[in-house]
């Protein structure tokens, strides 16, 4: 019998809080804003970054609609909804993990978790945990300046990393808009970027500025994160350290992570 205890977390979708469509529009109006930043948007709340320069901003080519008045109430509500769980969740100290979805909506994803995050992660509880896909090139550079904004608020920091789930998706879009896939070029970049991604955070878990899941089915990936938490001496009980795997995807590296006395979470 194979028994694998695991921490208790929860896991959301912002497309279950809020129509794509508006996803879509204020993801769009977030990158004008990036490329444009004497650009107003008076519904947009105070909240870490959310892209880079290397951020596929080309998916904004032209000058948005604003946000209708009814559109702005609807972002309000979905809000709402994200604190409500947040808030839930900060009762009974779980974390609250935020799913990564399509570029296309993703600025809009990370304004929401970075929102719930500045609004719930106080006094060093580190419960919404938004997530970081190391198989795109602009990656490590949001993660960099979320992490400073982060310590700068003295907000601790939730991340979950993962390689990423939406690859045929992200390179056909680019192809059919004539523009470079904002995915890495080779499965090696990926690794080097997860495995870059892992070590930086590990830094910040070190020092109490951050929590961390990594999400992993890799065993190098899970081998070398395991290696640098030990060297760094972030202890096994950490609660700020928690591998995760999918249920029979890598059950090996399940067990040997929980037998080695690390935290593992359900990925």
């Amino acid at each position: 019998m194979l028994c694998l205890c695991v921490q208790a977390s929860v896991c959301i979708k912002i497309t279950a809080l809020c129509p794509i469509a508006l996803l879509e529009k204020t993801s769009d109006l977030l990158r004008w804003q990036h490329k444009n930043p004497s650009v107003h948007l008076p519904w947009k709340q105070h909240a870490f970054p959310i892209l880079s320069d290397s951020s596929p901003l080309y998916l904004t080519p032209s000058e948005p609609a604003a946000l209708t008045a009814e559109e702005e109430r609807e972002l309000q509500l979905a809000h709402d909804r994200l604190l409500a769980v947040g808030a839930r969740c900060a009762e009974h100290g779980i974390p609250l993990l935020v799913d990564a979805e399509y570029a296309s909506v993703q600025p809009s994803i990370d304004y929401f978790t970075f929102v719930g995050a500045l609004a719930c992660n106080g006094g060093g509880r580190p419960i919404v945990h938004g997530t970081v896909q190391a198989y795109l090139r602009d990656a490590r550079d949001r993660l960099e300046a979320m992490v400073r904004a982060a310590e700068e608020e003295r907000v601790c920091l939730g991340v979950k990393i993962v390689r990423g789930a939406y690859l045929t998706r992200e390179a056909r879009l680019a192809e059919s808009l004539g523009v470079p896939s904002p995915i890495h070029g080779s499965i090696q970049d990926t690794h080097d970027c997860y495995n870059g991604c892992a070590a930086f955070l590990l830094e910040r878990v070190r020092r109490g500025s951050a929590s961390v899941m990594l999400a992993t089915h890799n065993v190098e990936s899970g081998q070398l994160a395991a290696a640098r938490a030990q060297e760094l001496g972030i202890g096994k009980g950490d609660r700020n350290l928690q591998f995760a795997q999918l249920m029979g995807m890598a059950d090996g590296l399940s067990l040997g992570l929980r037998n080695a006395g690390f935290q593992e979470g359900a990925g």
